[in-house]
């Protein structure tokens, strides 16, 4: 699968590199290896993403070369390729999208279930853990060795897109890349303690307020916890520091699916889907017009939580009744 990336990097001289608005440790990992890989075969590359660096993955970019959309010191160039990974939906990577109809090429890398819409071409390889495990790969195969920030950043991604090896595309291939990094030198109780030891009381009592909102659907196969703009403003939190809470149902042996409604502070909501694996979340996800894997998906959607429920808890339903 590492040719056609290799292909599409010779073709061009200028990149530029973006994710998923907002990044996670995936998308931000697959970006710094991809910089590296670039950057040693002589290529003018820049990582902007829509938004900055979430400030808890700030660990993850020590050198700064993640830049954001609003900020930038100097314009991009319209002659340089965009590269798209962690996603092939253009609407999902904020408003940088607003160069697309400018540059020469947009090339995907990628590892979720593809999208029946996109246009572009690319790299999709979704039996992959994560996008992290690709470019890592596609580092080995260029002769490009990894430093320490990259190593530790592509490590952060592949635990978090695995569940620290637990999900369903965990392979030996995933510990066979996560094996090269440690010898790199990722000590992983470090990256494990910046991922999940470093919240805020914040993030704790705005947790307390998701959990209290818990309900149960399909004879209790179904959890669903709700995130209101409310409990951000009380908390002085933000919807991102929500973003582990929709695994705590699925510590239940009879929870089949999780569902997490998070209102955002502009008003919108974004649904976040688990799934044991008798349902199907990333088929439920792209119905709503959003996308992921079998087991881990979500979507963005303007209509109200209350519609929003109704319509997903009325896909999931059929779904366990087809079972």
């Amino acid at each position: 699968m590492t040719a056609p990336i290799l292909d599409f990097l010779s073709r061009h001289s200028s990149l530029i590199i973006t994710t998923h608005d907002p990044a996670d440790p995936d998308g931000l990992g697959a970006e710094k290896v991809l910089y590296l890989i670039a950057k040693s075969l002589g290529k003018h590359v820049r990582i902007v993403n829509t938004s900055p660096v979430p400030e808890n993955y700030r660990f993850m970019d020590t050198a700064s070369t993640i830049e954001a959309w609003k900020n930038l010191a100097e314009p991009l160039s319209t002659e340089a390729a965009l590269v798209l990974v962690d996603t092939s939906d253009e609407y999902h990577i904020g408003d940088i999208r607003d160069i697309i109809p400018f540059v020469p090429e947009v090339f995907i890398i990628d590892h979720h279930e593809p999208n029946i819409f996109c246009s572009f071409k690319g790299c999709i390889d979704n039996t992959a853990s994560s996008v992290c495990e690709m470019t890592v790969e596609l580092a080995q195969a260029a002769g490009v060795p990894l430093n320490l920030e990259c190593a530790r950043a592509a490590y952060a991604g592949i635990v978090h897109d695995t569940g620290f090896f637990a999900y369903p595309k965990t392979t030996t291939r995933t510990f066979n890349v996560a094996l090269s990094l440690v010898d790199a030198g990722v000590k992983p109780y470090e990256v494990y303690r910046e991922l999940n030891e470093n919240t805020s009381i914040e993030t704790l009592l705005l947790q307390k307020k998701v959990l209290a909102s818990l309900e149960l659907y399909n004879h209790n196969r179904v959890a669903v916890q709700t995130l209101l703009k409310s409990d951000l403003e009380s908390t002085s939190t933000y919807y991102e520091d929500a973003k582990n809470f929709i695994n705590l149902p699925m510590r239940s042996k009879d929870i089949e699916v999780s569902i997490l409604l998070k209102e955002n502070r502009e008003g919108q909501i974004i649904c976040s889907l688990r799934s044991k694996g008798k349902v199907n979340v990333s088929k439920v996800a792209q119905t709503m017009g959003g996308g992921g894997h079998t087991t881990a998906a979500g979507f963005k959607t303007n209509i109200s939580i209350n519609e929003t429920l109704d319509t997903t808890l009325k896909i999931i339903s059929k779904a366990l009744e087809e079972k």
